[in-house]
């Protein structure tokens, strides 16, 4: 199988454990899990637990690579607090969707708690020198071919100078043997992928990275790294092609050993720290289905001077952030897009937001409700009907 068939076939298994529940929460301390929503908790497809985690500091910036239900992510959101931020990546849309639902349940939200879809043998949507601390939980032996070197410079990359890299993963004590290697099974439960200690060692030193330590934690992985074979219907695309399970009977602590990884980013240079964490604010949510129509501006002005339709019957909702005192329509709404997504069920009412909102008028089947985009915007509106007060108003 190819590389892009291999990350295929993962990404399908996971979104199919996403949706049917798996439990393999292997080797975490049940007082940290108990707080969780169980779905959090049967998905934690790890080999943890990461210590690393009671060393986070308020404030602090975290990144988890291959998030799954969130586990990671809201276990470091208690130890940094409101101030800190903590953002979980995956590549299965299942899984980011079981993550998003966890942390409402949880009350958490961006851009304090965020869960956004990525590839992770790609560039990351990660700001350059934006992150404190990378974590990941059994991923990193799941890229194929030079998948993991380009992971491991990406991280160096979003790593603020002084950052550190924690992992746990799965490293291989000894030579796979090929007909276990070969068999897709023992692939997508962290067996043929993992890598040897001084291979890890090369990749971590070829990204640039310093004091690196890997620590065989001496656990037993036999209920971590097995399971049932992906389903023949999981995704025909990505699954097809597979080999047949051999169903080889063996023991995976033979061959791999669960490793706590760590390493550091230098401090010097000094390069300049990012503000923001995520490259687009709306990674944070999730993509817009609907494409509602167009009202012009004259429409608008009709409907808001038209004496029989009230406020309650007609909203406009300004979704700028920063400039709406320069002038906007009278009696609109403010409610800035970064926040529209978690709002819009209680208003009962840019384009990203609009879409996001019939989506949700959509998701409850509401049909005497419908979302418009004003064409032209604030600009065409403020050129046609400047000076007109009942249409036009300004913060004092």
């Amino acid at each position: 199988m190819s590389s892009d068939d291999i990350i295929n076939l993962v990404n399908a298994v996971y979104s199919d454990r996403a949706r049917t529940g798996v439990d393999k929460a292997c080797n975490y301390i049940f007082e940290a899990l108990s707080d969780l929503a169980y779905s959090a908790r049967t998905l934690a497809l790890d080999v943890g637990p990461l210590s690393q985690l009671r060393g986070l500091k308020v404030g602090e910036v975290v990144l988890d690579l291959g998030s799954g239900g969130g586990i990671d992510v809201l276990l470091a959101a208690e130890q940094i607090g409101p101030s800190g931020v903590a953002v979980g990546l995956d590549s299965s849309e299942d899984m980011i969707a079981l993550a998003r639902q966890n942390a409402k349940a949880k009350g958490v939200k961006p851009p304090h708690v965020a869960f956004a879809k990525a590839s992770l043998d790609k560039e990351l949507p990660i700001e350059s020198s934006s992150v404190d601390c990378v974590l990941s939980n059994c991923v990193v032996n799941l890229l194929p071919g030079d998948g993991k070197s380009k992971l491991m410079k990406e991280v160096f990359r979003v790593l603020k100078p002084g950052g550190r890299l924690h992992l746990a993963d799965v490293v291989a004590t000894r030579e796979i043997p090929e007909d276990i290697k070969s068999d897709m099974t023992n692939y997508v439960n962290c067996v043929s992928g993992a890598i040897s200690r001084d291979e890890y060692q090369r990749i971590l030193q070829d990204a640039a990275f310093v004091d690196i330590s890997l620590t065989n934690l001496a656990k037993d992985l036999t209920a971590c790294c097995s399971g049932t074979p992906p389903r023949q219907g999981c995704n025909q695309s990505s699954c097809g092609s597979q080999k047949p399970s051999t169903k080889i009977a063996f023991n995976p602590n033979d061959f791999v050993a669960s490793y706590q990884i760590s390493a550091w980013k230098p401090r010097d240079p000094a390069d300049p720290v990012s503000s923001t964490v995520l490259k687009n604010w709306w990674y944070a949510y999730p993509d817009v289905m609907s494409i509602p129509d167009a009202m012009t501006a004259e429409e608008v002005a009709a409907l808001i001077r038209d004496p029989t339709k009230s406020s309650k019957k007609v909203t406009v909702v300004d979704v700028r952030r920063n400039d709406h005192a320069g002038g906007h329509v009278r009696g609109s709404v403010q409610c800035p897009a970064q926040t529209f997504y978690e709002d819009a069920p209680e208003l009962k009412r840019t384009w990203t937001p609009l879409r996001w909102y019939q989506d949700y008028l959509n998701s409850i089947e509401n049909t005497s409700s419908k979302a418009y985009v004003m064409a032209g915007g604030i600009k065409g509106w403020l050129s046609k009907f400047k000076g007109e007060e009942d249409l036009v108003d300004y913060d004092s």
